[in-house]
């Protein structure tokens, strides 16, 4: 199940009002056919037309292993904060002992590297067991996407989408929302 989609957003049907972001998990018959939906995905929320809370590729190698690709990089954005805490931290104690900039520069120091492993502890957005489990079912050669959508206009997305084959592994969308999923991405192979 997604963790960490508690604020407030609209469901995939663009009208409905929910606090949960919609799950949707898409399977490829190539390793590259994901991460190309990721980047109309990308494109799709630069102009407003989605917005996604979480996305993940997952590739099952030739040879079986399987390849997960985090877009969001947990990271960064506590780094930073954790870098000037750090150091205003380390500033305060550096005065105790008559040497503030050492104190700034090794509390900065500890700040980041404090965030950058709180980071990689939190788990938000997509469940990384379901992403494994979905994953190691696929076939070796081939790929899937795993988004979290806070809210879309489905009938551009859907339109967009169709350029694309696809199967839906799994999703939180209704049967009417997923069945509308599935025939555009089957739009696809009927016009190849």
């Amino acid at each position: 199940m997604p963790r960490g989609t508690h604020a407030r957003t609209l469901a995939f049907e663009g009208v409905k009002e929910s606090s949960m972001s919609e799950l949707v998990a898409i399977a490829f018959e190539n390793p590259f056919e994901a991460d190309r939906m990721l980047t109309e995905l990308n494109r799709m929320q630069s102009e407003h037309l989605i917005d996604l809370a979480d996305a993940v590729v997952a590739v099952r190698q030739p040879d079986g292993k399987v390849q997960i690709k985090q877009s969001i990089n947990r990271h960064v954005p506590g780094t930073v904060s954790g870098g000037l805490w750090g150091g205003l931290f380390g500033a305060l104690i550096g005065l105790l002992f008559l040497h503030p900039l050492a104190g700034f520069a090794i509390g900065s120091v500890a700040g980041v590297e404090t965030k950058a492993m709180a980071g990689e502890l939190t788990n938000y957005g997509i469940s990384d067991d379901l992403i494994r489990s979905l994953a190691d079912a696929l076939k070796p050669d081939t790929s899937a996407l795993f988004v979290l959508v806070r809210k879309a206009q489905p009938e551009k997305v859907l339109g967009e989408l169709s350029r694309f084959k696809g199967r839906v592994l799994r999703s939180s969308l209704s049967a009417d929302q997923e069945s509308r999923l599935q025939q555009a991405l089957s739009a696809a192979g009927a016009q190849a």
